[in-house]
């Protein structure tokens, strides 16, 4: 008679486990499922643009300032988020670096000869 209910109970608890893992995929999927990020208006896609090429610029000519480099950073995080009052305001922080950092480059040189 013991093993009638033994049997009976581990009946029971594949029944609940099999259920249990049934239902466990639904709730991962919804899990997964990335909310809709908004999309960047035309204005910060044209401000993005122009900030990366300004930075191409600068790097090609060799004046490039390391936190011109992070507001870049910054500016594609803020286009992958969809936030375009974020991109267009880095942007043009990139925007000014970039032009001081040019004209940097035409300054006379410090060096001692």
């Amino acid at each position: 008679m013991k093993q009638f209910y033994i049997a009976g109970a581990f009946a029971s608890l594949i029944a609940l486990s099999v259920t249990g893992c049934a239902s466990v995929p639904e709730t991962t999927a919804k899990a997964e499922a990335k909310p809709e990020t908004p999309a960047l208006s035309a204005e910060a896609k044209q401000a993005l643009a122009q900030a990366e090429a300004a930075v191409k610029d600068a790097k090609a000519k060799y004046a490039l300032w390391i936190p011109t480099e992070t507001a870049l950073k910054m500016v594609r995080e803020a286009a992958k988020a969809g936030d375009s009052d974020a991109v267009i305001k880095q942007s043009k922080v990139i925007a000014d670096q970039v032009k001081t950092s040019l004209a940097q480059v035409n300054y006379p040189s410090t060096e001692m000869k």
